[in-house]
């Protein structure tokens, strides 16, 4: 994982794909003036894995001392947001994610994707990008 961004967002990325997060893409925002100077931005493929996901990404990085500001995004919902002030992850259903398109929305903020550490095989992949 490259060190040019704050450790926490490693963090999060880590516990997010413990969980089997696919798509995992990192938007530096910092250059654009922006509120916050990161998204996080992944993918379950199910309400329990979006969940699952947002449960684990805030137990480890408050485990770390780095507490949740807010939350966005209920049990079931299909995109949960989580504000660290300086980073926020978003967690997307397929469909949500596709829908809102932050990646074409942010696309002038310089992009780092991850790479996946175990889709299931049985669901299929967006062949954007």
């Amino acid at each position: 994982m490259p060190n040019s961004f704050p450790p926490e967002i490693g963090w999060a990325i880590e516990a997010a794909q413990a969980k089997q997060a696919a798509d995992v893409v990192l938007l530096d925002l910092t250059r654009l003036g922006a509120f916050t100077d990161y998204f996080v931005l992944c993918t379950g493929f199910s309400a329990r894995q979006v969940q699952a996901i947002r449960e684990s990404v805030t137990e480890e990085l408050d485990r770390r001392g780095r507490p949740l500001r807010h939350a966005e995004g209920r049990v079931g919902a299909e995109w949960v947001l989580l504000d660290y002030g300086d980073f926020i992850v978003h967690i997307f259903s397929e469909r949500a994610r596709l829908y809102y398109d932050l990646e074409r929305l942010w696309r002038a903020a310089r992009r780092t994707q991850f790479p996946d550490t175990g889709v299931p095989e049985a669901q299929p992949r967006d062949a954007r990008l």
